[in-house]
């Protein structure tokens, strides 16, 4: 039996009951861009792999997620925020909630949410750029709570308004809110009442996870001012380590990636990526550069001992997909051109989601980079992060939503 990372099983002891074909939040199962699936179809013709179904959807870079017959799907249509329950097989709508938002993008680039909901404990929790943070039941789409964080806790919108995926831990729903005294908080998930505030950082575009560290329960952050392991019960900072972009325009947002007592962070910006042990309350560095990985806003994936995934960023040049011995940070390989992407690892392989919105299949190999399969199913930009749930592929560009089936 293949012996599964820690925060996988921490996951399902945390989280209710899941079907193998979910992919309830952001990442996937455990947001480590792993999927469970197997015997799909890369032999893809000229064409492409057969698409389902595509809707027209509104403004924003939340990505679906799904469980069971259930696909939710978060945008903006003029000025409601809207989530929407979706047949997966059809596209067909279920329900729809709005609520009316005036967020405007200071730089114009895009009004609609950026924080993908998480699915969990029959409800769907939702983050808009406003700092508008609700629950709905997963089954009709009724509100059950909604709170107004800028305004409640005094935070700033950022570069970007807010942007981070809520992560449910044990009955509780931890944001990155970025206020003084409530850097990050934890509420209940079943009435949305504050459990406990911690921190003075400011909010990233990064989405934590949940983890095991020292045998023990842990939420893993990138805050603004860097790395945050915190206990999900108390708020009890548990590590913590300064790691964040050298110049203020900048954003933190590709999603810490968690392995035993091991922690990578990567944030762009002349700064980089970082390897970080965790051990007896102190955190090490055990490399960094700027040199290896070092990924804008895109997370990548960890298959066996290597990371794949998005080196440069979206606004300078193009960037490559490389290859990145773990332990180490040696670079194995680089394809130049690649473009910033999502990533997910699954069937033995990578399968890349491009911002140009080519869908790229390649061997999960430190021994060169073979790409099996590329198809383009949507137009640039193309920068949510997708969802793959029992044999479809579920991706949006900035108007189209598609389900591509992979089996």
């Amino acid at each position: 039996m293949t012996r599964l990372p820690l925060p996988f099983f921490l996951t399902l002891a945390l989280a209710p009951t899941l079907g193998a074909a979910d992919w309830p939040q952001l990442h996937g199962p455990a947001r480590d861009g792993h999927s469970a699936e197997t015997k799909l179809d890369w032999n893809w013709p000229k064409d492409g792999p057969k698409v389902a179904w595509k809707i027209d959807v509104g403004s924003g870079w939340a990505g679906p997620v799904v469980a069971g017959e259930r696909l939710i799907l978060f945008h903006r249509v003029g000025g409601e925020e809207i989530v929407q329950c979706l047949d997966p097989a059809t596209g067909k709508v279920r329900w729809k909630h709005s609520y009316p938002t005036k967020y405007r993008d200071d730089f114009g680039f895009d009004d609609g949410p950026r924080a993908t909901p998480t699915i969990a404990d029959g409800k769907v929790f939702l983050l808009g750029p406003n700092g508008d943070f609700s629950a709905v039941d997963l089954a009709t789409g009724k509100e059950l709570w909604h709170h107004h964080l800028l305004d409640e806790y005094k935070a700033s919108k950022g570069f970007f308004g807010a942007a981070c995926s809520p992560l449910v831990v044990g009955g509780r729903v931890l944001v990155n809110v970025g206020a003084k005294g409530a850097g990050v908080v934890a509420f209940n998930a079943a009435d949305g009442k504050e459990l406990w505030k911690a921190t003075d950082d400011s909010a990233s575009y990064s989405s934590p996870v949940a983890a095991e560290i020292d045998d023990k329960p842990a939420a893993v952050f990138l805050t603004r001012r860097g790395l945050r392991v915190l206990d999900p019960t108390s708020g009890k900072s548990l590590y913590d380590m300064e790691w964040k972009p050298r110049m203020e325009a900048s954003v933190q947002a590709a999603t810490p990636l968690v392995w035993k007592d091991e922690v990578f962070l990567t944030v762009s910006y002349a700064t980089g990526g970082v390897l970080v042990k965790l051990k007896a309350g102190a955190a090490e560095e055990v490399w960094s550069n700027d040199k290896s990985l070092s990924s804008q806003y895109n997370t990548p994936v960890r298959v066996g001992d290597y990371l794949y995934g998005t080196h440069g960023r979206s606004d300078t040049g193009v960037a490559q997909m490389r290859c990145v011995e773990w332990k180490t940070g040696a670079v194995k390989w680089s394809e130049a051109n690649f473009g910033v992407a999502s990533v997910i690892a699954v069937d033995g392989g990578v399968l890349a989601l491009a911002e140009g919105g080519d869908l790229v299949r390649f061997d999960a190999s430190p021994d060169g980079y073979k790409e099996r399969a590329r198809a383009a199913i949507l137009t640039k930009p193309t920068r949510a992060a997708p969802a793959l749930a029992g044999g479809r592929l579920f991706a949006r560009d900035g108007k189209t939503l598609v389900c591509v089936s992979l089996k």
